[in-house]
């Protein structure tokens, strides 16, 4: 957009002026405004085109198990119409299994399509963030309320207090002695910053260092100015976070379970291809046929019926590799989790990252509001004892800006002598700041560290009784209030009704000080001053005793107090002096404007020559206090393998100071290598970068620029760390949407940062993030059991068609019923093993590595050898049924059904050739299965063996869910009522079966038939060792990972 790179910040007004052509007195002429914006354009943010409907519709079918799903669905259908041809008999049964796979692809896309539109609003709640009007010069004329997307660079603009900034802005002149600012959305400073004009003699500057800038989205909360426009839409500090976002958005990774899953999708694809392929060509004699003349093949006969019969079963082996059920199940699971972390305070936004969070290796965290509390207190305050040569330390608890949160250590209203009602008097009078209550949240109105003054006069007290005591009453009463918005400061007002103001002498960054003049009860004025301790000693000439006596100042006092000043600054307090002055010259008795010195109160450089000759009464400590559950939940961090990274805005002193105490690093630990600010960070070489951010233990970065957060989450992404990154302004918002898991603070948190994030804290607590972890964890690992139980049922599926082809007997179990078992029986115990207690040591554990299998070589042969028995099972009843007269001394024939041999079955498809073969009906349930043809026996009659086969797979897969109840403890240990929830779904299951078993619609649909009471005990026995080859394996997996450590130390 410009020509050449424009820094306002190093360039004088004048300098300014002259580039856009353009006085302060005059504006921008309408001429100049179009021309301007044909060049620039409008003042507002792009609207990224959102993908259209159809291609996010298409976007969810790209994907591997649901692509094998559409051929299995197309092949089933065309099939299914064949047959409808071919047979009269052939109805809606025929079309279930393509019509029940083509519903849950339409379902999976509906719920993806509906996800993904709402996942981009972080950039619309940035435009909310804009100013909607602003009070510009055109012409020479003010037009006060302009709508602010009209404002092109050079406009002249007037800001006062409570505007919100509706452009990036040069600061042309002061209108007041000081403006502040309040940015920390924008630069992450925990104070309202003070803003002057004086250039800034580096192009290349943090933003926190522009302190003649004024950004868009920001608010003026002190003072007014005058400005000139340098920057508008997309070229704003805004406009540039949302680049970032969007670009950020573009770089958005599929979570570690997704590649896994998709891995496991593309190998399934290979194994079910290869499968179906060799179960066709182990058929082939069945559809083709030759005759062998002079040892070459001639007359080759091609069955098309006998083709398309065993493309079927291919078809079917496909259906019954591709677990149906798991999508589903996992999107159960992890919503399951979502609620479980809301109770926690955890509110996630994106279902994935429920299980991401189990895997995260570093937490880069803000500091301001999320290691602390973003409420300045008191901590401490300091006054002299009885002589010049000591003092007194008060230790102040609490840690909000609630009054009752806390008190002052070892305090007694009774003792409240001269010196400190002194103290108590400048806090609460020399102060412009309130304190409300919003919800249960205790907020600052003003400034952050006269509200924190004004916290600490109320855990004084007042020095009189009577007073303290109505106080007292009246703050009880207060809580039973229905507005409770507004937070009664009783002991303020005491003191604000006994000193009346009568002027003030606003703060300027000379002086680094405010005072205001008071008429005290004796009708004295009275000058009281707080600022910086340096500049408020240096302008003192005496100091107050504890008695309240004033005796000159000395060096060694002096040195003293600067001394106590150093201990306090050292432990990242801001330090404030106090000190009053009772012989005010000319304003001794001033009252009114109307004085003949009010003139003197009209130039602030005045002001210095007023505040001299003090009487120093103390030093008050402030800061942003770290919240009391962070030092455990680092603790936690530690022992969990996570590393902590701290990348905030604010200066590099006060955040080393907080890492310091919330014990990121030890008191005296040296932070070279671990301490960096943004742009020393950034300075270094890539490698070195990298060894740094790669290097056990915490980190700390201060003076952080949003591009400096994004990198920092970039480059620990490229080196394979899992990130979650917390955050709460707009600067935070690309590096939220970048990392792997953004998580955006629900109290103090902007629109901007919680529309870009995975996850929300309702309570802003960094320790709540470690709780989600450990949950994440725990999720990921029940997530585990019930993908393991899914991908065992399906190869034993698997494995029993293949058997079936391999022997060549008629299928045992169509794709219809393989459906059923897929998607309906074994989802409940699937998403009942999402409700497995989490282990007790998992927080003591490192974290998974990204790139760890689903399931390991030794977990595969496992299941494996599940899944041949469950195949051998399945195919073995249905054997038993068509062969044996009974089994384990249960009659089989009660029926009166025919018995063949096992070579008779495995050539069933020669059966037209059979002589005398004349099978009788049988009876199976209330209904006489007969045949006009003896062949049917071994399709038609396959019902009773089919049924059989079916129920064993059902029931061998219910035991089996108890297996996956861990993955090595034995049922013992981990008996199956520690998740009463597995219980309750294995019950379901079987009623889902005995449903379809007992009703007859149902049973015609699935072609199957009711079964007698001796045939479910045969079903029973059949399918209960699996539980025992289960705990066979679990034993020798245990004693195998025991050697390995013993080996390991030998």
């Amino acid at each position: 957009m410009e020509e050449k790179p424009f820094y306002a910040w190093s360039w004088s007004v004048e300098q300014c002026l002259k580039e856009y052509n353009v006085r302060l007195d005059k504006g921008l002429s309408s001429y100049e405004v179009e021309r301007q914006r044909e060049k620039y354009g409008w003042n507002e943010l792009n609207k990224e085109k959102g993908k259209p409907l159809w291609r996010l519709v298409l976007e969810q079918f790209d994907d591997m198990l649901v692509k094998i799903l559409l051929v299995a669905a197309f092949i089933s259908f065309v099939l299914a119409y064949l047959d409808g041809h071919d047979s009269e008999g052939t109805g809606f049964e025929a079309y279930v299994e393509p019509i029940v796979i083509v519903l849950i692809l339409v379902i999976n896309a509906i719920v993806g399509v509906w996800q993904e539109s709402n996942a981009e609003r972080a950039l619309e709640a940035l435009k909310e963030m804009q100013c909607e009007s602003a009070k510009v010069l055109r012409d020479g004329f003010y037009v006060p309320d302009l709508p602010a997307r009209e404002l092109v660079p050079g406009d002249i603009v007037e800001l006062r207090v409570g505007d919100k900034v509706p452009a990036d802005m040069r600061i042309a002149s002061l209108k007041t002695s000081t403006l502040r600012v309040e940015q920390s959305s924008l630069t992450g400073e925990s104070m309202p910053v003070i803003k002057s004009t004086n250039p800034v003699f580096t192009d290349d500057c943090e933003l926190q260092a522009k302190e003649c800038m004024v950004f868009s989205g920001t608010t003026i909360v002190n003072g007014s100015c005058v400005c000139i426009v340098v920057s508008t839409g997309m070229n704003t500090e805004i406009g540039k976070i949302q680049t970032q976002i969007h670009e950020a958005s573009l770089e958005e990774s599929d979570t570690p379970l997704k590649k896994k899953l998709d891995e496991f999708g593309e190998k399934l694809t290979s194994v079910i291809g290869l499968a179906c392929l060799v179960v066709w060509i182990i058929n082939y004699k069945y559809f083709l046929t030759w005759d062998v003349v002079d040892g070459w093949p001639t007359n080759f006969r091609f069955s098309f019926e006998k083709c398309t019969y065993y493309f079927k079963i291919a078809v079917a082996l496909a259906v019954a590799a591709i677990p149906e059920g798991l999508p589903a199940v996992i999107t159960t699971c992890l919503a399951l989790g979502t609620r479980k972390m809301a109770q926690k305070n955890a509110i996630v936004r994106k279902l994935p990252s429920v299980e991401t969070l189990g895997c995260t290796t570093v937490i880069c965290s803000d500091k301001t509001g999320t290691l602390t509390t973003n409420q300045m207190s008191v901590t401490e305050f300091v006054t002299l004892g009885g002589k010049t040569t000591t003092s007194r330390v008060f230790h102040v608890e609490g840690t909000t800006y609630n009054p009752k949160d806390g008190g002052i250590v070892d305090w007694n209203y009774y003792n409240m002598d001269a010196n400190l009602q002194a103290l108590a008097e400048i806090c609460s009078v020399c102060n412009d700041a309130g304190v409300f209550c919003n919800g249960l949240l205790f907020r600052a109105s003003g400034l952050p560290t006269e509200a924190a003054l004004k916290v600490l006069v109320e855990k004084m007290g007042v020095p009189d009784t009577k007073a303290r005591n109505r106080i007292r009453d009246a703050q009880f009463a207060a809580d039973y209030f229905i507005d409770r918005s507004t937070v009664k400061l009783g002991c303020c007002e005491w003191w604000t009704k006994r000193s009346k103001r009568i002027a003030t002498l606003e703060f300027d960054r000379v002086r680094k000080s405010m005072s205001v003049i008071v008429r005290e009860p004796t009708g004295n004025n009275r000058l009281l001053a707080k600022g910086a301790v340096e500049n408020v000693l240096e302008r003192s000439s005496h100091v107050q005793l504890a008695d309240g006596s004033i005796v000159p100042m000395d060096e060694p006092c002096r040195q003293l107090l600067l001394l106590k000043l150093l201990e306090m600054s050292s432990k990242g307090l801001r330090c404030l002096g106090l000190a009053f002055k009772d012989d005010l010259g000319e304003l001794s008795d001033y009252y009114a404007e109307c004085h003949p010195a009010h003139k003197k109160l009209l130039d602030p450089s005045n002001y210095s020559l007023i505040e001299t000759n003090l009487i120093f009464v103390g030093v008050v400590g402030l800061r942003d206090p770290p919240r009391g559950e962070v030092h455990k939940a680092i603790e936690d961090c530690r022992e969990a393998g996570i590393k902590v990274m701290v990348i905030t805005g604010d200066n590099k002193s006060t955040a080393e100071a907080i890492c310091r105490e919330i014990k990121l690093f030890l008191d005296h630990e040296d932070l070279r290598g671990k301490s960096f600010t943004g742009k020393e960070f950034m300075a270094l070489p890539l490698r070195q970068q990298i060894e740094i951010l790669s290097k056990p233990g915490g980190k700390v970065f201060s003076r952080a620029e949003p591009k400096h957060k994004q990198e920092i989450v970039r480059m620990l992404k490229e080196t394979g760390e899992i990130v979650a990154m917390t955050g709460d302004g707009v600067n935070d918002a690309p590096a939220l949407k970048l990392a792997d898991i953004g998580i955006a603070m629900g109290i103090t948190g902007t629109e901007v940062a919680k529309e870009a994030s995975d996850m929300v804290l309702a309570d802003d607590d960094f320790s709540t993030i470690v709780s989600a972890v450990a949950e994440g964890r725990s999720i990921y690992n029940n997530m585990k059991a019930f993908i393991r139980y899914m991908i065992s049922s399906n190869v034993g599926e698997v494995i029993s068609i293949f058997l079936t082809a391999a022997l060549g007997i008629p299928e045992c179990l169509i794709p219809v019923q393989l459906l059923w078992v897929n998607l309906v029986t074994d989802g409940p115990p699937a998403t009942a093993l999402g409700f497995n207690p989490a282990d007790v040591g998992i927080m003591r554990k490192p974290p998974r590595k990204s790139n760890d299998s689903l399931i390991n070589s030794w977990v595969l042969f496992r299941y494996m050898v599940i899944g041949s028995y469950v195949g051998i099972a399945t195919v073995g009843i249905f054997i038993l049924w068509y062969t044996r007269d009974s089994f384990m001394g249960i009659d089989l024939v009660s029926d009166g059904h025919t018995l063949v041999t096992l070579a008779q079955l495995r050539s069933w498809g020669d059966c037209p050739r059979w002589e005398n073969f004349s099978p009788s009906p049988f009876l199976a349930g209330s209904r006489v299965i007969s045949f006009s043809n003896p062949c049917d026996y071994f399709s038609v009659g396959k019902v009773k063996a089919m049924t059989l086969s079916l129920s064993v797979l059902v029931a061998i897969e219910m035991f089996n869910s108890l297996n996956a109840l861990s993955e090595d403890s034995s049922l013992v240990t981990m008996p199956p009522w520690r998740n009463p929830w597995l219980l309750v779904a294995m019950s379901v299951s079987f009623g889902l079966h005995f449903l379809i078993l007992y009703i007859p619609f149902l049973a015609e649909v699935f072609g199957i038939v009711p079964l007698t009471l001796k045939e479910w005990f045969l079903v029973i026995m059949v399918s209960a060792p699996v539980v025992l080859i289960d705990e066979i394996l679990k034993l020798v997996g245990r004693r195998r990972r025991r050697r390995t450590p013993k080996q390991k130390m030998a």
